[in-house]
């Protein structure tokens, strides 16, 4: 039943993927925020396809950028239900998917609260799996399109010194994020309370720091990550507020950084808790509307090369 991963064949995480493809992700990208700007796409690319959407998790920016991306390239998109589904009758997970892929679909794009769910898909399914979000492991095509984000604004990102600051420890797009812009030559900056913090550091370049001054003093870009306030640690803050002073990013903060420092945030954005609303809405900082837009170009890409491989 289960079978070796190709992980050419599938977009799972980032560790996995072999760096031509990182390459060939991040050129497509390219050409599809191109062609999207000139409104020259090829809505013929994925005609016939039909591809799942298997979202366990509630999901309101990735689901919607994986349907606009397919319908923009001229595929059929079946989202699943899994509140109707007979998983309520307790049908197991793997005899759900068996079923589903029975179908044959050309495609399954999973999100799922459980560690490393979209690679065991992968291994039932024979159609290509794109990871949309697995439990606090993996956000891959979240981490492309912050990788694109940045290259748009700076044009390289080997030498840049990339400041990620929040939940890392709980945080899949963290999480991704550390493995690609590290493995593309970016200094890494970890900053978050001590509890926050994973406990292990995979990559070298990578440093770690509890004081947010001092760990965004010299980031070229920022990325703050989604606080999810029902794990807030009510020992060491009294409430986000208390949060907010210690890690809040706002105007003041970012005028002790770099003069051209740019500001991502995957969203959704909790504002006056980890970014302040002038900072989230700054003309010349933030790129949060950007990189969202991004995640249409990066998911267009991912389809159009594994659907068409």
């Amino acid at each position: 039943m289960f079978r070796p991963v190709d992980p050419t064949r599938n977009l799972l995480d980032i560790p996995s993927l072999p760096a031509p493809m990182i390459e060939a992700y991040l050129e497509r990208t390219a050409y599809y925020a191109e062609k999207l700007a000139n409104k020259s796409v090829d809505r013929t690319v994925l005609a016939g396809k039909t591809l799942l959407n298997l979202f366990f998790e509630p999901s309101t920016r990735t689901r919607t950028s994986f349907e606009m991306a397919a319908y923009r390239l001229g595929a059929n998109i079946v989202n699943w239900d899994p509140e109707g589904s007979a998983s309520r009758k307790g049908e197991s997970f793997t005899d759900i998917i068996q079923s589903l892929a029975a179908l044959r679909p050309d495609g399954i794009i999973i999100r799922h609260a459980k560690y490393n769910t979209p690679h065991m898909v992968a291994q039932i399914v024979d159609c290509p799996v794109i990871n949309a979000g697995d439990s606090w492991r993996a956000h891959p095509t979240q981490a492309l399109a912050d990788a694109y984000t940045i290259l748009q604004r700076k044009g390289r990102l080997g030498g840049l010194t990339i400041a990620i600051c929040g939940d890392v420890a709980q945080s899949r797009v963290a999480a991704c994020n550390i493995a690609l812009l590290s493995r593309l030559g970016a200094t890494i900056n970890l900053i978050a309370p001590p509890n926050f913090l994973p406990p292990t550091l995979p990559q070298a370049n990578v440093a770690v720091f509890t004081d947010m001054d001092e760990g965004i003093r010299n980031a070229d870009a920022i990325i703050m990550l989604h606080l999810q306030k029902e794990r807030l640690d009510l020992s060491a803050f009294s409430d986000t507020i208390g949060y907010h002073h210690a890690y809040g990013l706002t105007h003041d903060r970012l005028r002790r950084c770099k003069g051209d420092v740019i500001v991502l945030h995957p969203g959704p954005l909790n504002r006056g808790v980890e970014i302040a609303d002038d900072v989230a809405d700054d003309p010349h900082h933030s790129l949060i509307l950007q990189q969202a837009a991004n995640t249409l170009p990066v998911r267009m890409a991912v389809l159009d090369l594994l659907l068409n491989a």
